[in-house]
């Protein structure tokens, strides 16, 4: 079996990855805090940690670890709530930046792409010469870095990248290599020595699974035969591990991934223990959710609910109506009756609402507020009349009367509190 097969020997990918994404953009307008050890994320009591610098991550502070646990191991850290808008703008810029190179880019987050820069080579150079000189661009227009792989293929590329990522050392600043390219010729070398953790699709199920069978390194997964671990693993699993050992993937990259599913959900400061509390917050997110629906002309097939107690426990209810769902009043009608079957008074740390199988919103027409029931069942025209007041003046400018507090609409927008709330923002507990 070999590395990769002739037509992938044709192309290079790239995988840009920028490193520390939301701190780094922070740390644009905060230099005095370049160098020590900062993160974003959650500052409340149930915050979790977004993003570390290299120098927060020297005590073991990393991504997804509560704030609680960070500031244990990091007592001078210092902890920045974030700007997710302005994450956002910057990541739009990268990724224009990268258009410049090739038109096939494929996001995969707001920090990191493939490129297929395959067409580009006679004009820009090797796969080497365009990532340096993208580093570059990157670093002298944005002021931030980035680490890319290349390859030819989008896995090894993604590894490469990581492999070129600064590392936190103690005593001294992280350094990595920045650019990292795997020939063809490498690539079982360069995979082999790796962790089987190292490979997509490696959970921790799987991982026990492999580690109990003495496969600990990418190369014994390689010199296992494919039937072996079609037995350990499954059919779809084992031999899409053993393709991935011998350096097999055959995936392009795809420009303009569409969204496969809108969400919202919420961390609360104290837990919520009351029906109407939990219904409040329900309507908030629904809100949300159809608030980034409405600029893609988006529905939504299906609405799941998830909830989080304060024991961690997680349940998560789905329904599919009749017709896709884009407006506020009956994705959260439809939120608050699957939260029916639910008891709130154990406390809920949580909530999330979310629509999947993303279609076309139905056309609408122009209509008054009298007619919503009858001639406006699902909700569309009146949400396509609270959305183009929004677009004019304003995302606080209309929104449901049960969200009206005396400091005004209480509309929760991507972005907000994503890790877990301050403890100032004054979350309902019950």
């Amino acid at each position: 079996m070999t590395a990769s097969t002739g037509q992938e020997r044709h192309r290079t990918i790239l995988h840009v990855d920028m490193d520390a994404f939301f701190v780094s953009v922070e740390l644009l307008d905060r230099p005095d805090l370049v160098g020590q050890p900062v993160v974003v994320g959650g500052s409340g009591r149930r915050g979790v940690i977004a993003a570390a610098s290299y120098p927060a991550r020297r005590y073991g502070v990393h991504s997804a670890m509560s704030t609680a646990r960070a500031r244990q191991l990091c007592p001078e850290l210092v902890v920045l709530d974030g700007h997710h808008d302005r994450y956002v703008a910057v990541s739009q810029r990268l990724m224009a930046l990268f258009g410049e190179r090739t038109p096939l880019v494929e996001p995969i987050s707001l920090d990191e792409a493939f490129l297929d820069v395959s067409g580009a080579r006679r004009l820009l150079g090797d796969g080497e010469q365009i990532a340096h000189e993208l580093r570059r661009e990157v670093r002298s227009l944005l002021g931030l870095d980035c680490s890319v792989g290349v390859a030819s293929t989008k896995f090894v590329a993604k590894l490469a990248s990581q492999q070129a990522k600064p590392r936190p050392v103690t005593g001294g600043p992280a350094v990595g290599a920045g650019v990292l390219v795997v020939d063809d010729d490498d690539v079982l070398d360069f995979l082999h020595p790796l962790a089987v953790s190292a490979l997509w699709g490696v959970g921790p199920a799987t991982l026990s699974r492999l580690e109990g069978a003495g496969l600990v390194h990418v190369g014994d997964l390689a010199r296992t035969p494919v039937e072996v671990l079609v037995s350990l693993l499954g059919e779809s699993a084992g031999r899409h591990l053993h393709r991935l050992a011998h350096g097999i993937d055959d995936r392009s990259v795809v420009a303009d991934r569409e969204a496969k599913s809108v969400g919202h959900e919420q961390t609360y400061t104290y837990d919520l223990t009351s029906r109407d509390a939990m219904n409040r917050e329900l309507l908030r997110l629904a809100d949300a959710v159809a608030a980034r629906l409405a600029p893609g002309g988006l529905a939504g097939a299906t609405v799941t609910l998830k909830v989080r107690f304060g024991d961690f426990t997680t349940l998560t209810r789905s329904h599919t109506p009749p017709t896709p769902v884009a407006s506020t009043r009956v994705l959260a009608e439809i939120a608050r009756q699957l939260a029916l079957s639910i008891d709130p008074t154990s406390g809920v740390r949580l909530l999330g609402v979310s629509v999947s199988g993303l279609v076309p919103a139905g056309g609408a027409r122009q209509m008054s507020f009298d007619e919503v029931d009858v001639a406006d069942p699902d909700g569309v025209g009146v949400q396509r009349t609270v959305d183009a007041i929004r677009q004019r003046w304003g995302p606080a400018a209309i929104g449901p009367a049960a969200l009206l507090d005396p400091g005004g609409l209480q509309l929760r927008r991507r972005g907000d509190a994503p890790w877990g709330p301050a403890d100032r923002d004054g979350s309902v507990g019950s």
